[in-house]
């Protein structure tokens, strides 16, 4: 993606995994030799093992980088809040990457919501059902690692926990649990669970989740029912509007979603980040906001955290 941007350019690659070559960029086998080596670099985008986001992303703000942070932007608050509160001292930007945000049905039932088209909220269902076994949890990788991975909720479902958080804002007076029922041998944590909560801004609402299903993904979707009309984006990535029906108003064709990022084995949520390096890059040119702000990003991994503490 900064290769096929007209104003981005890659300098360099980082990772102990040399890439297949010829190379048109120097490659580097950990941050000391990038150091070292004098290449300058406006932005370092951070796309490792979840458990490594804030060390990695906390080391490019020391070196004079802006930073673009995979999801999730850290495992913890406390650590997320630390990366926050470094950026703001060294006067840089944090680019947390929630790629769904971009996608039409997405913009959509964001602009449905902020309109208040759908009146008072009373009740939102986010299920989400995929299916991750021995295929995907590759044995001496890092998914599935307590340490690195974090959870379910952390490397499959953080994207709709944004996407709850991003239209209906946090939650509160959580009750639930989570289950482990087929990868007791795959992962150091759960697979499943059940959860639901009161909405902060009115209303309530339910989550169900699991990468138990069988053979491949099934749906991700949200539900939200309000005193004016009712919504619901579906599909296995929430790539489409299966149902609306909201008091005076006619649904508008939308564009089409871009397919979901394809693993070969297992598929993953929209193929949307190159909106992401276009962000940066309008962002660092001052013409535009940052899409998803770093505080966003904090308070899904709050959520995730009060979730876990309660499933617990």
């Amino acid at each position: 993606m900064i290769e096929r941007h007209p104003e981005a350019v890659l300098v360099a690659t980082i990772d102990p995994v040399a890439p297949p070559s010829p190379l048109v960029y120097p490659h580097f086998g950990n941050w000391e030799a990038f150091l070292a080596s004098g290449v300058q670099a406006e932005v370092a985008v951070v796309a490792t093992p979840n458990g490594l986001h804030v060390q990695h992303a906390e080391q490019a703000l020391k070196a004079g980088m802006h930073v673009v942070v995979e999801k999730p932007m850290g495992l913890t608050t406390a650590s997320v809040q630390k990366l926050i509160d470094l950026a703001k001292e060294r006067q840089l930007q944090l680019f947390p990457v929630m790629q769904n945000r971009y996608s039409p049905p997405a913009q959509w039932i964001k602009s449905v919501v902020v309109q208040g088209l759908l009146g008072d909220i009373y009740l939102v269902q986010l299920n989400c059902y995929w299916n991750r076994d021995a295929r995907y949890y590759l044995p001496r990788g890092w998914h599935g690692d307590k340490m690195l991975d974090g959870g379910t909720l952390y490397t499959q479902f953080s994207h709709f926990i944004d996407t709850l958080y991003w239209l209906l804002g946090g939650i509160k007076t959580v009750t639930g649990r989570v289950y482990d029922f087929n990868h007791q041998q795959l992962t150091d944590f759960e697979d499943s669970g059940l959860f639901t909560f009161e909405l902060e801004k009115g209303g309530a609402g339910s989550l169900q989740f699991s990468t138990s299903v069988y053979d491949q993904n099934f749906e991700s979707s949200i539900t939200i029912l309000g005193s004016r009309g009712t919504v619901k984006l579906g599909g296995q990535y929430m790539e489409s509007v299966s149902y609306c029906h909201i008091a005076n108003y006619s649904m508008p064709e939308l564009s089409p979603t871009n397919p979901g990022n394809d693993y070969g084995a297992y598929k993953g949520s929209a193929a949307n980040h190159q909106y992401v390096i276009q962000n940066v890059v309008d962002v660092l040119r001052n013409r535009a906001l940052v899409t998803t702000t770093p505080e966003e990003a904090l308070a899904v991994v709050n959520m995730i955290e009060l979730l876990y503490r309660t499933g617990s």
